[in-house]
């Protein structure tokens, strides 16, 4: 008769090790992103355009952004007339994308009005520190509210700035949510949000025609960058760069990009 009790010990013994053993569970994905934001790494801005075919924008393109607006390069044009945004409550998630955090509308969240064309909201997200300059001041913190006239065609990005102080109360909201994208890549429900809360006033503005400022560069979008300043408070710009799960606590804004011929306008 054969003696089964050492291998049945063997076998007990190992459980009981796996039992003990800390088990040690990670949401990271492992996976490179496909460009940073580093200067002088392969995977950096100046080298963007070479990284694939269709990204070949970023190197060549001759309207990109983000930009310097100089005032010296400004023209006052009272015939842009302010903005029509026909914006509505809508259900919302965020999410910790490829490059920023970003709030996305689930449903029908309305659209603004620009040059008598409709251009739907889509999402809003977050470039730390800022990406477009003023007079060659950076600020802290920029949001980008984008808007498309079709499916995954970019038209509008309304641009918000902000320097360290108040709290930003948009982001007061879903503090709670973004706190728990920190250490996990994916996204939360927020809720109704209401655009309008996203604070992005448009009584002065400067309006110019460029591009996205990720690859792939694409040379379609009319700029909106709000002359008014927001407040966010240092914590919650912190809690940003956090959760940029890609980039944690990394810059996220692309270099300035030269003007070449185009024109700025204020409003």
């Amino acid at each position: 008769m054969k003696n089964y009790s050492l291998p049945i010990f063997n076998c007990l013994f190992l459980l009981l090790l796996l039992y003990w053993q800390p088990i040690s569970v990670t949401t990271q994905t492992g996976e490179e992103p496909e460009f940073n934001y580093i200067e002088g790494s392969p995977k950096g801005p100046e080298h963007w355009g070479e990284l694939k075919p269709e990204w070949k924008l970023c190197k060549i393109g001759r309207h990109q952004s983000p930009i310097d607006i100089l005032y010296k390069d400004v023209r006052v044009n009272i015939n842009l007339g302010d903005l029509r945004l026909n914006y509505k409550v809508s259900n919302a998630i965020i999410k910790n994308t490829d490059s920023y955090v970003e709030v996305e509308w689930v449903g029908d969240a309305g659209s603004i009005q620009i040059d008598y064309k409709q251009y739907s909201l889509s999402h809003c997200h977050w470039h730390s520190p800022a990406e477009h300059l003023i007079n060659g001041k950076r600020y802290d913190l920029e949001l980008h509210v984008v808007h498309e006239n079709t499916p995954n065609q970019v038209s509008v990005v309304r641009a918000q700035f902000y320097q360290i102080g108040e709290p930003d109360s948009f982001l007061t909201k879903f503090t709670e949510e973004l706190k728990t994208l920190v250490n996990n890549k994916g996204e939360r429900a927020i809720g109704v949000i209401d655009p309008i809360d996203t604070n992005t006033n448009t009584f002065m503005y400067y309006r110019y025609d460029g591009s996205l400022t990720t690859p792939p560069c694409n040379e379609s979008v009319t700029w909106i960058v709000n002359g008014k300043i927001n407040t966010v408070s240092s914590k919650q710009l912190q809690l940003l760069r956090e959760a940029n799960f890609d980039f944690r606590g990394e810059d996220n804004a692309r270099p300035v990009q030269a003007l070449n011929d185009r024109k700025i306008f204020l409003w």
